[in-house]
């Protein structure tokens, strides 16, 4: 159960960015006029019209890093994230900026996740999934290194991938940081609670300027920050230390941006092209495609991403509380699944009346 320091500085934590957020919000957005952040909408993967500042990730990190700062223990560990993150920050706001090739983006995440590996931050072991083995855990040994890296580039670059709807990416982490800020607590790991708290309220703080429709933009700067803590973050909590959680529980909580960036890596080479080639079948895409308007499409996304957190907590009960708790996950999916079924059907068939005749 949590102590009370540890309480206290986790509501603080999430006020303290919370408000940061949003009031450097308005001066990341002047930034990114003088700099020339603009995303400007100029093919049909964009769903805005108008110009719009794509800087709100500096926000969302200064917020996030002040708070963090006061009421988070900085060990070597922590250094290390940190120092990561500055450099997927800097590289963010380059990209927003200028727009860097795809290789070089690569090879800086490259190098910030190996920063976070050289100052401790690493996945030692897994979850065995081989049930004919004895072994309960994989210890990973020499291979530790490059899968936290790949795990840490990989989840940036995901969540980046998903940052494509008015609120989507931002709202998702949100989530996702709830997910483990939960799934953390059960597990005493209270210094990640506090993290989790503060990054949560930093992406509250920025969502106002960012639904539907949008004043701004979380950008690359921001977009990959989230994914950069969130994958450093659930190897502190779940990947490291407590392996019983190791394999699934981080591939719950972020299961959206991975299935999104898989389904996309696969259609991309199945139709031979680059996996950095940009297109337009992402899932936020196909939703649009099918009928619904970006605040249905974001919506349900947020209630599939809240499904899987959910899931990826049930992992850390028992008892009862597991059973009552899959119970209502279950119920969940199955009206979201309904709904999805309905909405869809309802607009396939006004679209087929709305069809001339051929008679």
């Amino acid at each position: 159960m949590m102590d009370k320091i540890a309480i206290i500085r986790s509501i603080a934590a999430f006020f303290v960015a919370g408000i940061l957020s949003f009031i450097l919000s308005p001066v990341a957005k002047k930034i990114a006029h003088q700099i020339g952040a603009i995303d400007v909408p100029k093919d049909d993967r964009r769903m805005h019209k108008e110009p719009i500042p794509r800087l709100g990730g500096l926000a969302v990190f200064f917020a996030f890093l002040v708070a963090v700062i006061l009421l988070v223990p900085i060990d070597l560990e922590m250094q290390g994230i940190l120092l990561g993150a500055v450099v997927i920050v800097v590289l963010g706001i380059i990209d927003d900026a200028v727009s860097l090739p795809a290789m070089l983006k690569l090879i800086v995440q490259i190098i910030a996740a190996l920063i976070v590996v050289l100052h401790g931050t690493r996945i030692d072991v897994l979850s065995n999934v081989n049930v004919f083995s004895d072994h309960a855990y994989l210890s990973l040994g020499m291979w530790s290194i490059p899968i936290t890296v790949l795990w840490i580039v990989a989840i940036t670059n995901a969540v980046n991938l998903i940052d494509g709807l008015d609120g989507l990416s931002v709202g998702v982490c949100t989530i996702a940081s709830i997910s483990l800020l939960i799934i953390s607590v059960m597990v005493s790991e209270f210094t990640i609670v506090v993290i989790m708290a503060a990054l949560a309220g930093a992406c509250i703080g920025f969502l106002p300027y960012n639904m539907n429709p949008a004043k701004m933009f979380v950008g690359d700067t921001g977009a990959t920050f989230l994914g950069f803590i969130l994958a450093t973050m659930s190897i502190q909590g779940m990947f490291k230390t407590y392996a019983i959680l190791s394999f699934a529980a981080p591939f719950l909580v972020l299961g959206l941006p991975i299935f999104d960036t898989a389904f996309a890596i696969c259609r991309r080479l199945l139709h031979g092209q680059s996996p950095m080639h940009a297109d337009r079948g992402h899932i936020h895409h196909r939703l649009i495609d099918v009928g619904f308007n970006q605040k249905q499409t974001v919506l349900i996304l947020y209630l599939i991403s809240g499904v899987l957190g959910m899931s990826a907590v049930l992992l850390t009960l028992s008892g009862a509380m597991r059973a009552l708790l899959f119970v209502v996950t279950v119920l969940i999916a199955f009206i979201i699944g309904y709904r999805i079924y309905k909405t869809v059907h309802i607009a396939h068939k006004k679209k087929s009346d709305d069809e001339p005749s051929d008679n």
